[in-house]
């Protein structure tokens, strides 16, 4: 474990030596070049990137852009963020107006495959499930039989979710949006029966609606979700500090490496 935990931590001092030397990648030599690294979040989810009333984003998904800043720069500040919609992602990642997308993205392989994009890791497994009001009284999402489904346009979750109905031979109406907010605000008024999405989203749009005590998560998992950052094709040095950063960050985790203890841990003989 000790070896592990010291592995880690060289690993990770290791990611700022490689993006100094590494000159190869167009992406990286842009992102040197700016003094930056510019990231792709999500429009507003608490738990994975949200701005608190200072305007400051914090989540997992902002860790993420935080580290590869210290990984490239050796200041986690360095970062500028870009809300993006489920629609407005992957063309703002193929573009170049960002450098990296961590917005609680599905990798799947025809993302990795054909979009031109590599996903660096996974750090969050997720799974669509439904989101309704307590007063229908449901126990199952196998008795929304005929209902009106909010679901967020740009997503695998269209796909998902027409393949349970189909499976468990039910019928509904599909009703999208391009923000999640905006889905919300549609269950929240009574224009959809249900919100399908991701269980997490779920759980962190509930908090925001007028009432969150009445409406629950249906228990019913329909899907398998890997959420992971993204970076294009092309510059395998930004994706090995994107990768590796994940990496370092996820063992630290288990290992109870903090900024606070690192040096002390660090110090510790194998």
């Amino acid at each position: 474990m000790k070896k592990m935990m010291l592995s880690t931590l060289v690993a990770a001092a290791s990611l700022l030596a490689v993006a100094q030397q590494a000159h190869a990648g167009a992406t990286l030599d842009a992102i040197k070049k700016k003094g930056f690294v510019q990231c792709g979040i999500s429009d507003g989810l608490p738990g994975f990137s949200y701005a608190d009333a200072s305007g400051k984003f914090t989540g997992l998904d902002v860790d993420i852009c935080r580290a590869a800043a210290a990984a490239v720069f050796g200041d986690a500040t360095k970062v500028k963020y870009t809300p993006l919609t489920a629609k407005e992602r992957f063309t703002a990642l193929q573009s170049g107006e960002v450098d990296v997308l961590s917005r609680n993205t599905t990798w799947t392989s025809s993302r990795d495959g054909g979009m031109g994009f590599m996903f660096t890791g996974v750090n969050y497994y997720d799974g669509i499930g439904f989101l309704t009001h307590k007063k229908a009284g449901l126990k199952s999402a196998k008795e929304l039989d005929g209902a009106t489904v909010c679901i967020q346009a740009g997503t695998d979750t269209e796909l998902n979710v027409a393949d349970y109905f189909k499976a468990n031979k039910m019928q509904y109406t599909p009703v999208t949006f391009d923000r999640s907010d905006e889905s919300a605000k549609a269950l929240d008024s009574g224009r959809c029966e249900t919100l399908a999405s991701d269980q997490s989203q779920l759980y962190a749009l509930r908090i925001k609606l007028g009432k969150p005590d009445d409406f629950i998560v249906l228990p019913e998992v329909i899907s398998k979700e890997p959420l992971g950052p993204v970076v294009r094709r092309g510059d395998d040095d930004w994706f090995t500090i994107v990768k590796w950063s994940l990496f370092a960050m996820l063992n630290a985790e288990e290992m109870g490496i903090t900024s606070k203890n690192v040096d002390e841990k660090a110090a510790k003989p194998a």
